[in-house]
Formats: structure tokens, C-alpha cells, sequence
């Protein structure tokens, strides 16, 4: 596969009724509408060098238990886990299985590129308009071209390449700012390389760039009513969510971008005329998701991460992760590992 060359943000071409900043089809091969965004940048040979990273033999997991939160966000179902006893289906044989029901946003989670959608148009990546109806089909009734969803992960072997962790929370830990991830703050894009500058940390094309914001480590140490009151405020940290934001992570050649908050840019966000907006109105989500094939990841549990990265005076890995195989999959946790 022949290393992508795009254009930066500025020199995109425009797309026929959309705003300027859509990346659809600069992706697109053979005639083909491409389903994998910014995956795009992990080439072989993307690839090969992020093994570089591998040296120490450790292995760290970036997955949140599935039931940390006890009331998730925005009226999420949370997980119901029933053991069954295999002396009752099995011949009486002994032992257990159990089944699992959740939502797949309810924890740590990737979310695909049609889980939100450019809101004017409704057009999901590359110009997706799948229907509800669409996307439970199963596997052997899938449409062509079919939606960008994240069983397509499994067709390239899942994600592997060269994971970064911009430790914001450590950072201003360091520099002797201290916060609640429930109250109001929005982070830049300035900050973020001021991070990566205090780490030392140097970004290269198709990295996948994760942001500790301590959210995970906040929840954690609430329990009961006082985590259930955090999730409720409906206020959490994240990235600012502008123009200027998108710009950067496009410029930068991301291959994907996670964090441990709530959806990776604040809530609620702040438009343009300075005014609150609501859910509706998520810039970030409609640039990364649903314009430059981007997947946003969330709810990644990266306190471990973090200790690692600081014990090896370095904040670069190999990152791997396998979504569920679930054709027509808008979200799943991660399966993610952090290798050093």
C-alpha cells in the first residue's frame, strides 16, 4: 500500500454542499469509497517503524471495567452481566457462561465513523447515510458501498501503530494548576503541544494521539451518588471545540485520537457567539468523525499509562486495539494495549 500524501487542512478540496474542511474522498481508491478515515496513515511501512517502540516487554491495558460508571452519561444503558449455569444447558455438565448486555458508549470506546453525523446534511464519513434499518443487517446482507462502520477494522488486521500520550493532567499537575474535571475547561491545541514540548514527545504521521485528562481517575475515586452527581452536572473538560482545534489534528496526520473523558472535546460547547450549545452541536465530532474519517476514542483508562510512560521517561508505544466484530458496529470498547 503506496504512503498517503493530503493535503493540509487549508489546501483541502472543496466538497459540492458541504463547508470547507471535508475530507471526503481523498481517501478513496479504484473507484471505491473508503470506509477507514485516517487509518488510512498506518501503512506497512507506518507500521514497521512504530515497532521501533517496542523494547522493554510490558504491556499496558487502556480499558475502563465496563461498569465503572453506575449511571452512565447521557441515559446510556449500563451493564447487566448474567451468569448462567452450564448444568442447565449443557447436560449437566459444570461450570458457567454469562451473557453481556451494555451500551457500547457506556465505557471506554471507539466510536465509528457514523456515530455522529454532520448535523446540516445527516451525512455520516465519505457521505454515509445509512439507516437504522441499514446497519442491523447482518453480515451476508450488508449494502454496497457498505457504512463505515468498525468491523471494517477487522479487514486490515485491526489498528496497530505508534500510540502518544499527552499527559495533560500530569503536565498541570506540574506546573501547579489544579481542576475538577466537572467543571468548565476548555484545553488547546496550544496546550497540547506545550505537553508534548514539557514531554519531550515528537509527533509523527499516523500516530494515534492519546490525552490524559484524569476524568477516569476522578470517577474512580467517587462512589455511589457522588459519581452519579459528577455524570449529571453535564459539564466536563475536553479540547476546544473549533476551527482552529480541527485544523491541527488533520495537519498533524493522526491516524485516530483518544482520550479518558467523557467525548473528547468539552461539554457543553462553546459557539461561536460565545453561547453555550447542546449535544446537537459538537464541532469537533463532525470534523474528526464525520469529515476527516477520524475516530474518536473515549472513557480510556490511562491512569496506568501514565505511571508507565513516566517510569520510562517516555510517552511512546506501540498501541493495538480490536473493536468487537459486530457488522455494522457504531461503537465498541476498545480491546486496547499499550506496548513497550
Amino acid at each position: 500500500m503506496a504512503r498517503f500524501t493530503v493535503p493540509d487542512y487549508d489546501d483541502l478540496p472543496a466538497v459540492e454542499g458541504m463547508p470547507h474542511g471535508c475530507a471526503w474522498g481523498i481517501f478513496d481508491r479504484d473507484g471505491k469509497k473508503d470506509v477507514f478515515g485516517c487509518l488510512n496513515f498506518l501503512d506497512p511501512a507506518t507500521v514497521r517503524e512504530a515497532y521501533k517502540e517496542l523494547t522493554e516487554g510490558v504491556s499496558v491495558s487502556l480499558n475502563w471495567p465496563l461498569d465503572a460508571i453506575l449511571e452512565p452519561s447521557f441515559s446510556r444503558k449500563a451493564l447487566v452481566h448474567k451468569v448462567i449455569r452450564s448444568e442447565d444447558q449443557l447436560d449437566g455438565a459444570r461450570g458457567f457462561d454469562d451473557e453481556l448486555e451494555f451500551n457500547t458508549q457506556a465505557s471506554s470506546q471507539w466510536d465509528s465513523l457514523v456515530h455522529y453525523k454532520h448535523q446540516a446534511t445527516a451525512c455520516g464519513y465519505n457521505g454515509d447515510k445509512s439507516t437504522v434499518e441499514e446497519l442491523q443487517r447482518p453480515s451476508r446482507q450488508q449494502r454496497d458501498p457498505k457504512p463505515p462502520t468498525l468491523d471494517h477494522w477487522h479487514l486490515r488486521g485491526g489498528l496497530v501503530g505508534r500510540g502518544v500520550l499527552l499527559d495533560y493532567f500530569a503536565y498541570s499537575e506540574a506546573k501547579g494548576a489544579k481542576y475538577s474535571c466537572f467543571k468548565e475547561r476548555r484545553i488547546s491545541v496550544q496546550e497540547l503541544e506545550e505537553v508534548a514540548k514539557f514531554q519531550g514527545t515528537e509527533f509523527k504521521q499516523g500516530d494515534i494521539v492519546l490525552i490524559r485528562m484524569g476524568v477516569t481517575a476522578e470517577l474512580d475515586n467517587a462512589n455511589g451518588e457522588s459519581q452519579a452527581a459528577l455524570i449529571r452536572s453535564g459539564t466536563y473538560i475536553g479540547l476546544e471545540g473549533t476551527e482552529e482545534s480541527a485544523r491541527w489534528f488533520w495537519n498533524k496526520r493522526f491516524a485516530a485520537v483518544a482520550s479518558d473523558n467523557i467525548a473528547l472535546e468539552a461539554i457543553p460547547p462553546l459557539k461561536a457567539d460565545g453561547s453555550l450549545g447542546n449535544l446537537s452541536e459538537l464541532p469537533l465530532h463532525q470534523y474528526l468523525l464525520s469529515f476527516f474519517g477520524m475516530h474518536i476514542g473515549e472513557l480510556w483508562d490511562l491512569e496506568a499509562l501514565s505511571q508507565k510512560c513516566k517510569a520510562f521517561g517516555r510517552y511512546s508505544f506501540v498501541l493495538t486495539s480490536v473493536p468487537l466484530n459486530v457488522p455494522g458496529g457504531i461503537a465498541s470498547p476498545p480491546n486496547a494495549l499499550a506496548l513497550f
